[in-house]
């Protein structure tokens, strides 16, 4: 967890994080390095970011710095055959603290709502083992009895079920009583389990859905919807508090400041005139004739026509690394993400389109400009529909209905999910004159994520880091929470 004293002296210390991706754990690694420089990060990881140092050049003037991350950001994947080397590794980084918290969240590819959708076909669904992987950390539990744990997972639990039961019920019984859930055994440990967001104790007949947190009641410019649940050891005579509402940026007021750039060409030669002449390559009067009765079709109309990319020869490119001044709206996330000591934007270049969804993306957000929401299926011209055999069906709105949609700048953003680093279809830029999806650093900022973290990996591996993540910012506050539980504790409360 990342919370700072208000002297900008870490609260926390991650003794411990496990990552079983190649390249989150390599961004793990760099985080664990960099957290440790309390007094801010030193003026070689910014050249890094420059690219006048690389990565291996960085390490290798702070030796020290870098075995502290080899030793705690640690690339393991949960399961049976890592049980052992977990439990002694946790145990040896413990060295005997009883202050202290457990934060993680399972795998949950079997518990979404998407994930489950893929796999009704498969005979095997019921039985699957993801179903059970958080008993992976239920056993961390059972190995080391934290005073606090956090467990974060997606909203899709409230709706999953096994064997015919809910599975927030089982999973929300386990907790209370770890033990018996992994073996049947009576040890003694429990746990009371709170909402971070709801002022009711939760008790055996309480409503699950008191444990979902929506990011955008707390400041963060999306709306992510996740389950978290605290738990508190039964001999610990504390109980947290709640997070605190406040309003959120919109997506506008988020990423307006990053420089505005273009979409690329994919299979085919790209350069700013073929990007301007494939935009503008279907016959705008076909627009007007489907939208005829339209509401709004004059001006769609005038949107949608070659105007829409009568920008200067050159003046828009693909990337840009100029690091733009502090959002101009003043709130606590904005300043959470600005970085003063930045003077070069990391992660912000649009991916390539086939020219085909260029051009919907260029109808798309000019209908969102003018209507205020984003098109459904059944509002795209016949020529800008794609080639896929289940169109008719998303044209009825019996299913993909919002195949492509637009992030609307005055409120916050959809949920950044991985999905992103797949097309982009559902995270189109605002702004008909980029047409394009979102980069990786917007996705970032609207994620809470600071302008200067480094994603490593592919760019398809950072969609994936960004969409998976907690917000930052909500983490944040979480932490601050926790932080006030372990306060509390007595000296005799191990």
């Amino acid at each position: 967890m990342s919370l700072d004293d208000g002297n900008g002296r870490p609260r926390f210390e991650s003794v411990a994080s496990i990552e079983r991706d190649e390249h989150s754990h390599r961004t793990l690694h760099l985080r664990h390095f960099l957290r440790t420089f309390p007094d801010g990060f030193p003026e070689d990881y910014y050249d890094y970011l420059k690219g006048n140092l690389s990565l291996e050049e960085l390490y290798s003037r702070f030796p020290e710095n870098r075995s502290h991350a080899d030793a705690t950001a640690l690339r393991i994947s949960l399961g049976p055959e890592s049980h052992t080397t977990v439990r002694r590794t946790i145990s040896a980084k413990l060295k005997g603290k009883h202050k202290w918290a457990l934060v993680g969240g399972p795998p949950c590819q079997a518990y979404s709502l998407v994930g489950r959708s893929r796999m009704m076909g498969d005979p095997d669904f019921a039985t699957d083992a993801r179903h059970r992987l958080y008993q992976e950390y239920l056993k961390i539990i059972i190995d080391h009895a934290p005073p606090v744990f956090v467990m974060e997972n997606v909203k899709g639990l409230l709706s999953s079920k096994i064997d015919g039961k809910l599975t927030i019920d089982l999973i929300l019984a386990d907790l209370a009583r770890p033990t018996e859930a992994v073996d049947g055994g009576a040890t003694g440990l429990g746990y009371r389990l709170f909402s971070l967001s709801e002022a009711e104790i939760p008790g055996p007949d309480a409503d699950p859905r008191m444990f979902l947190v929506r990011a955008e009641d707390f400041g963060v410019p999306q709306a992510r919807h996740r389950m978290f649940i605290v738990g508190i050891r039964e001999d610990v005579p504390v109980s947290p508090g709640r997070l605190k509402r406040h309003k959120s940026p919109t997506l506008r007021q988020t990423i307006e400041s990053l420089p505005s750039i273009r979409s690329g060409l994919s299979k085919a030669a790209d350069s700013f005139e073929a990007w301007v002449k494939e935009i503008d390559g279907f016959d705008p009067e076909s627009v007007r004739q489907r939208l005829n009765g339209h509401a709004s079709t004059g001006d769609l109309f005038d949107a949608v026509s070659s105007e829409i990319v009568r920008v200067p020869p050159g003046k828009l490119s693909r990337r840009s690394a100029i690091y733009p001044a502090r959002p101009a709206f003043q709130h606590p996330a904005l300043d959470y993400i600005y970085d003063r000591h930045l003077d070069t934007l990391d992660g912000h270049e649009a991916r390539t389109h086939m020219a085909s969804d260029l051009r919907r993306y260029a109808f798309a957000a000019s209908f969102a400009l003018i209507t205020g929401k984003s098109p459904k299926l059944a509002d795209f011209p016949e020529e800008l529909l794609p080639k896929h055999h289940n169109v008719e069906l998303g044209r009825e709105g019996k299913m993909f209905s919002d195949r492509f949609r637009v992030q609307l700048p005055d409120q916050p953003s959809t949920t950044i999910t991985s999905h992103i680093s797949k097309d982009g279809h559902y995270f189109i830029h605002y702004d008909p004159l980029q047409s394009r999806s979102l980069t990786v650093r917007e996705a970032a900022r609207l994620q809470t994520f600071p302008d200067n973290y480094k994603f490593l990996g592919t760019r398809t591996a950072q969609y994936h880091q960004v969409g998976n993540a907690v917000p930052p910012y909500l983490a944040n506050q979480i932490a601050a929470v926790i932080a006030e539980v372990l306060d509390a504790m007595r000296d005799g409360d191990t």
